[in-house]
């Protein structure tokens, strides 16, 4: 069997046809997601990239693995996907980036150049092409055909309206793909991890026209000043995260995703043909995600953050060819750190004691089993105030204090921020999450809820083995007696 592991950045749930949305032609994830199970509550762990990636790559929260930043490092200690891959007898081989930052430990001294950026590389991939965060090869290559395009991934990109489609750096990094491909016997494993659909709002030539701005639903708007969090009064009030305040601008902002989104499905198109074209698409498990969502202006805000579902609630496709669930949804919640153990379950492998996700298997087949009731994601912000503070540490444990943590439910969301304060949504009665929930018996249910849930995830790596002749316990095959 072959794997093939596919991310989209900042790809939220309702942005294509399958999940529903009546305007974003999306004919490819249409297909995967009649040929396989849709994840129709599907929810990112953290925010931004590296948080959101460390999450699904290694199957942890937040609150256990601690990258809670672009920049944070990930403990080389920790299991990931690539290294299940590798166990499971294949060579993973990346294309496009992980956003993982090297564990200090590991580097060649203070001046090892891989200390001085996040966008490295996933313990355990070997690269098949690898674009950092600067999209170097990309832009080389538009230089050598002639385009006028600065270095630097933002300008590049923002010129993509100005480019045929065909250039496109979606284009690129999937020929790029395509090639390897076309050199691999059967029995492969790729990571293919797109950029787009994230910022900036430009898509790629004719995309960029594809859907008229007078089409597009107008965003969820804002709680009256009066009525909001703090830390979302802040949100509102940095530019690149407020979202334009001009009708005009704002639908022009949402036709440019959506034509990023159906740009993007062209090429997954490109890919599932040539698989077909190999006889390999009924032997290949192909899964489909994101690292997080996009507010598009929902609550006044765009990019990722906050504690709106629109930056966590994102897509999900489990297409694996050895099933008979093809057309399946699934309604109950599901999480990115459920990929992992579930790779391992079909690849054979023993799961993790690491892993904080479940096996989704029983979920894909339909069977009736007992489930979580609550989805559950983190924001860590500390980022913003580091600065501030750094000289004071470890004194001054105020960066410990700078993150929240959510817990969404079908009739309630809680939100608990790290300095003590809390917000309550009567989803129930108000699906927009500006609703508070009133019954203080309910709130107090929610935040016990939890409570419980960081109580039961708290890290085991050697929580469940006791040491002594018997070696009772979870112990890791190679120390088993």
């Amino acid at each position: 069997m072959n794997v093939l592991f596919i991310t989209l950045d900042q790809f939220r749930a309702d942005s294509y046809g399958a999940a529903g949305h009546p305007l974003v032609a999306t004919p490819t994830l249409d297909r995967l997601a009649r040929g396989g199970v849709r994840l129709a509550r599907h929810y990112s762990q953290a925010a931004p990239c590296s948080p959101g990636r460390a999450a699904l790559y290694t199957g942890t929260y937040q609150m256990n693995n601690r990258v809670v930043a672009n920049g944070s490092p990930l403990a080389h200690r920790f299991d990931n996907v690539a290294r299940l891959a590798r166990r499971g007898g294949y060579v993973p081989t990346l294309f496009g980036y992980t956003d993982q930052g090297l564990d200090p430990t590991q580097a060649r001294g203070v001046d090892d150049p891989r200390l001085d950026s996040y966008d490295g590389v996933l313990p355990g991939f070997v690269l098949g092409h690898y674009l950092p965060e600067s999209q170097a090869t990309w832009v080389e290559y538009l230089r050598g055909l002639g385009y006028d395009v600065p270095f630097g991934w933002e300008p590049a990109l923002r010129g993509e309206s100005e480019r045929p489609a065909e250039h496109s750096l979606t284009g690129f990094l999937t020929a790029k793909f395509l090639e390897w491909l076309d050199a691999q016997e059967s029995g492969w494993f790729a990571h293919v991890s797109y950029l787009r659909p994230h910022p900036p709002y430009a898509a790629a030539g004719e995309y960029s026209t594809l859907y008229d701005p007078a089409d597009v639903e107008m965003p969820i708007s804002p709680v009256d000043a009066s009525e909001r969090h703090p830390l979302h009064e802040i949100a509102l009030g940095v530019t690149a995260s407020a979202a334009p305040r001009e009708e005009e601008a704002m639908r022009h902002l949402r036709a440019q995703y959506y034509g990023m989104i159906s740009e993007v499905d062209l090429h997954l198109g490109r890919i599932v043909q040539r698989l077909e074209q190999r006889g390999e698409l009924n032997d290949t498990l192909i899964i489909v995600t994101s690292d997080h969502g996009d507010q598009l202006g929902d609550h006044g805000l765009i990019e990722k953050l906050g504690f709106f579902p629109q930056s966590y609630h994102i897509l999900g496709l489990w297409c694996d060819p050895r099933s008979s669930d093809a057309g399946r949804v699934v309604d109950g919640f599901t999480e990115n750190v459920d990929i992992a153990p579930t790779l391992a379950d079909a690849l054979g492998l023993e799961i993790p004691a690491q892993f904080d996700g479940r096996v989704l298997t029983p979920l894909l087949r339909g069977d009736a089993v007992e489930w979580r009731t609550s989805a559950h994601y983190e924001w860590d912000y500390r980022a913003f105030f580091i600065s501030q503070v750094h000289e004071s540490w470890p004194r001054d444990r105020s960066l410990s204090r700078q993150n929240l943590a959510v817990s969404v439910n079908n009739e309630i969301a809680y939100v608990q921020f790290g300095d003590g304060s809390y917000l309550c949504f009567d989803l129930a009665n108000d699906p927009t999450w500006r609703t508070p929930c009133a019954d203080l018996e309910r709130v107090l249910g929610a935040a016990q809820e939890m409570l419980l849930w960081r109580q039961e995830h708290l890290s085991r790596e050697f929580t469940d083995m006791l040491l002594g002749p018997e070696r009772h316990g979870r112990w890791p095959q190679e120390l088993r007696r």
